[in-house]
């Protein structure tokens, strides 16, 4: 069995694993009630909700998949990129875990995490295939011809496009996390009311801030009382300019990878008038696309893991770079 712990922006997640890929338990803490009241998450808070929680998290992770800590064989824990202080945590929690039970640690990118979400459950997606990872902080189209890497095509050149439906939920008055928000109000709004520009760039490159811009424009067009009336509208509006863009470019990138199946993983992946324009594509299940610890787990099994006390000198990057 594989322990995975996830801790690399607001929810402090652990969560065991077989090396099947079947999921014996996957428990997640949320931290975006506290950090609503800031339209973003607040790094040091994290940091601090982080270290009350992640004992309790695994507790109970171990209780819900019916094992003790004996019955662990591997730690998985991300080391970026992420919030620098809220990984630090999971990785010390897990260096901790490791070295008190004798067992070796497996040092996971948040990034692989999301692809191998899709290597979990009775029927798991085996590569080759092209992947849209799309997140509050990354926006990438990714090559994938093997479970333990990956070839990334394009990226975003600004804001990531969970970003962008944050920044666009904040524009319009909305909460956070703002991609749900924004989600839920374009249903009774008119996609067509307002023509937002979808952004067009070299090669397989995203770039979100020009559709930003636009929404802030149209929002500050409006008279006085009118944002209330319109305010689905613009939602709807800005989520079929941001999704078009996202469509777009991994059509392209299918092209170029030459690979038929294409694949939609990170927190964007349950927008769902993006699951609604991509019906052949495989997303990630929805209860795996935020921030989890079972898509952890599930890409260590894929990278070399490291015995003590070489997992020591482990440390954590903020940077996909």
């Amino acid at each position: 069995m594989i322990l995975g712990l996830e801790t690399s922006c607001d929810e402090t997640a652990a969560a065991v694993v077989t090396a099947d890929g079947s999921t014996l338990a996957s428990i997640i803490s949320s931290q975006a009630e506290l950090h609503a009241r800031f339209g973003g998450v607040v790094p040091e808070l994290a940091s601090r909700r982080h270290l009350e929680l992640v004992v309790p998290v695994v507790q109970e992770a171990l209780r819900e998949a019916g094992s003790a800590l004996d019955g662990v064989e591997r730690i998985a824990v991300t080391r970026g990129p992420g919030l620098i202080g809220a990984l630090l945590v999971g990785l010390s929690a897990a260096k901790g875990l490791a070295w008190a039970r004798g067992i070796p640690l497996a040092p996971v990118d948040h990034l692989h995490g999301h692809v191998a979400s899709l290597y979990l459950g009775d029927d798991p997606l085996e590569p080759p295939f092209t992947c849209l990872l799309a997140s509050g902080g990354h926006t990438l189209l990714l090559d994938v011809r093997e479970r333990g890497g990956f070839v990334v095509l394009g990226s975003t050149l600004d804001d990531a496009a969970g970003e962008a439906f944050d920044k666009g939920a904040r524009l319009l008055g909305l909460g956070y996390p703002g991609g749900k928000a924004i989600d839920d109000l374009a249903r009774d709004g008119d996609p067509d009311a307002f023509s937002f520009p979808v952004a067009r760039v070299a090669g397989l490159d995203f770039s979100f801030s020009g559709l930003k811009t636009a929404l802030l424009y149209a929002v500050r067009g409006l008279a006085e009382g009118e944002l209330e009336r319109r305010r689905a509208d613009l939602a709807a509006s800005y989520q079929r300019a941001l999704v078009a863009a996202l469509v777009r470019q991994l059509q392209a990138a299918r092209e170029v990878a030459g690979h038929g199946a294409v694949a939609v993983v990170g927190g964007v992946a349950a927008n769902s008038e993006l699951r609604a324009a991509l019906p052949d594509a495989c997303f990630a299940p929805l209860d795996l696309c935020t921030d989890n610890a079972a898509m952890i787990a599930s890409a260590g099994r894929y990278v070399e893991a490291l015995e003590a006390p070489d997992y020591f000198e482990l440390d954590a990057y903020a940077s996909a770079s």
